[in-house]
């Protein structure tokens, strides 16, 4: 039987359910436990604002988003999120996924701290990046009731230190790759936990040292 949290039904197909093993071995608690709370505040989203979204693919989306920041799945000098993009793709690849339903889960996973530009697209990129900035930042957060809140993380819950844990995490995932950050908000991870050999990107100095002569 599917599980059912905040009123949210876990997709119990093949795919979502093998999706699920995969994460968990590969993920520690805090990335595993944040990936799952995800899907819930994306979906519970969803159903506030009455959106028509695919539960598999916002569950795909939510699961896969930070596996760029494993050892795994990290590459040397693609972002974060690109590497779980390439993740999720190849995954659902492996079980047939039309390729339509493949780029929306991409999308969402490559976008999701790209804040501005997820909200205007589908529903799937839409609430994988509104169930990030739930769990990481705390956006709409009175928007969800309390029962809500509280059923989410006693079945998954948040690290007592999980604002320094994930932040951590944003870290190890790109300490090896800075210039991965240049133009998105993980710089500011490195800004400040690397702060005596992170040189961030500017992009006012790109413009003017570039080989054009004017």
């Amino acid at each position: 039987m599917s599980e059912i949290i905040a009123g949210i039904r876990v997709p119990d197909s093949a795919i979502a359910r093998a999706a699920t093993h995969l994460v968990r071995d590969t993920e520690d608690d805090l990335l595993y436990n944040h990936s799952r709370r995800v899907f819930f505040w994306g979906a519970l989203t969803g159903e506030r604002r009455g959106l028509k979204y695919d539960p598999e693919l916002l569950y795909l989306g939510a699961m896969f988003h930070d596996m760029g920041l494993t050892d795994r799945y990290s590459s040397p000098d693609l972002r974060f999120e690109v590497d779980g993009a390439n993740a999720a793709r190849d995954y659902m690849t492996s079980y047939g996924v039309p390729e339509r339903d493949v780029e929306d889960v991409w999308t969402a996973i490559a976008l999701h701290t790209t804040p501005g530009i997820p909200e205007h697209m589908g529903p799937t990129i839409a609430l994988v990046t509104a169930g990030v900035e739930m769990d990481v930042l705390g956006i709409a957060y009175h928007d969800f009731k309390p029962d809500q809140r509280h059923h989410v993380c006693d079945h998954h819950p948040r690290e007592a230190n999980f604002k320094e844990g994930i932040i951590d995490h944003f870290a190890k995932g790109i300490f090896r790759k800075p210039e991965t950050t240049f133009g998105n908000v993980k710089a500011d991870v490195l800004a400040l936990k690397d702060p005596e050999h992170f040189v961030r990107g500017n992009f006012c100095s790109i413009i003017l040292g570039s080989a054009w002569p004017s």
